[in-house]
């Protein structure tokens, strides 16, 4: 299968609608936190709004966030990070009657070609993937040397022997810049390192060891006991598994904790807005996601990317975004969530990265 990107169409902006479009309006934040009723909340889409006669695109976007006008340019930013006085875009509408264009339809494909009816149009267990599988392979291929892939995983991605040895791969040979997941994931695959088990239980047979419950504890406490989970794998000896194999590749990964963690680990984020700036600092250069066998952390990520992506040498790029679990309900919860553009593969994670291994000859 030939790979190509999609095309960018940006608007044209010489049709009447433009033209004759007013001024967005602009409002200072009453206080810190607040913008001033009525504000304009942003999409997952390119958004342009007109200001001194000029149509200007959010170059860095996330959705339900706000629009500030600064410096001649507009910053999207969260609630949390509005300051008394910003200057912030009004309007609730979206089709230039207020200053305001969400440009919805801008990437061209084969796909936009299809019939107005047709069957199976849905994601789900009976769908077939193999035409996913070859777009993703020739996508990361692309996106090895030309763009950044961010991975969102769960715990599951290494309850598996090969699911594990096949993750290691993908970062081994660069299909990985960066790396989202919580405490869990990373305690069970230092577990695995440490013990072969993964909540005490084999990797490989699945049989639970003598004790097997304490095993992610005490991997924890030794964790912790070293500082840091390099230095745990350095003095520990520990010689697979994706979290070294991230540490050896120095390649960034962001742990966010949960109300539910046991520990947690020495990396972990303990204060939610600290890890979702993390979080950010990362989707805000990523041009292709991939979230695996983990909901909330995948709607998280979802939430902090929108469709496209402008490049530091102004190329407008589309961002891509996959989510892949076992149940329909949660590859399609994403969408109910607003992240449109995310496309689900209903399979396990096995599967799904050995599948990419194979395609990618490694």
């Amino acid at each position: 299968m030939h790979f190509r990107l999609n095309q960018y169409c940006e608007p044209n902006f010489s049709l009447d609608k433009f033209t004759n479009s007013p001024d967005a309006t602009l409002q200072h934040a009453p206080k810190d936190m607040v913008a001033p009723l009525g504000f304009h909340a942003t999409s997952i889409f390119p958004e342009y709004y007109k200001i001194n006669g000029q149509w200007l695109l959010a170059e860095d976007s996330r959705m339900d966030c706000v629009a500030i006008y600064e410096n001649g340019k507009v910053f999207v930013r969260e609630f949390r990070n509005i300051r008394c006085g910003d200057a912030i875009v009004m309007g609730r509408t979206e089709n230039c009657e207020e200053g305001i264009y969400v440009h919805t339809d801008c990437f061209t494909s084969e796909e936009k070609n299809k019939e107005a009816f047709s069957f199976r149009q849905g994601r789900s267990r009976e769908t077939g993937f193999s035409c996913d599988y070859d777009f993703i392979n020739g996508l990361l291929q692309h996106e090895k040397e030309n763009g950044y892939v961010v991975w969102v995983l769960g715990p599951a991605c290494t309850f598996d022997i090969e699911a594990r040895k096949s993750f290691s791969k993908l970062i081994e040979n660069g299909y990985v810049h960066a790396l989202l997941a919580g405490n869990a994931l990373a305690t069970h695959d230092l577990e695995a390192g440490l013990l072969g088990t993964a909540l005490g239980q084999d990797l490989y047979s699945q049989r639970p060891h003598f004790n097997g419950h304490y095993n992610h504890i005490d991997t924890i406490n030794k964790v912790n006991l070293h500082g840091s989970i390099a230095n745990f794998i350095h003095k520990e000896n520990i010689t697979d598994g994706i979290m070294y194999s991230l540490v050896k590749n120095k390649i960034p990964f962001v742990l966010n904790g949960s109300i539910r963690d046991d520990g947690p680990l020495p990396d972990v984020y303990e204060h939610t807005y600290n890890g979702q700036d993390s979080m950010r600092a990362h989707l805000r250069k990523a041009t292709t996601v991939i979230g695996m066998a983990t909901t909330l952390h995948t709607i998280a990520a979802g939430n902090m990317t929108p469709t496209y992506r402008v490049l530091p040498d102004g190329t407008i790029r589309e961002v891509y975004f996959y989510t892949v679990d076992t149940a329909e309900f949660a590859v399609n919860k994403l969408g109910d969530r607003g992240s449109l553009g995310a496309k689900g593969i209903v399979t396990n994670v096995q599967d799904f990265v050995g599948n990419l291994c194979k395609g990618l000859n490694i």
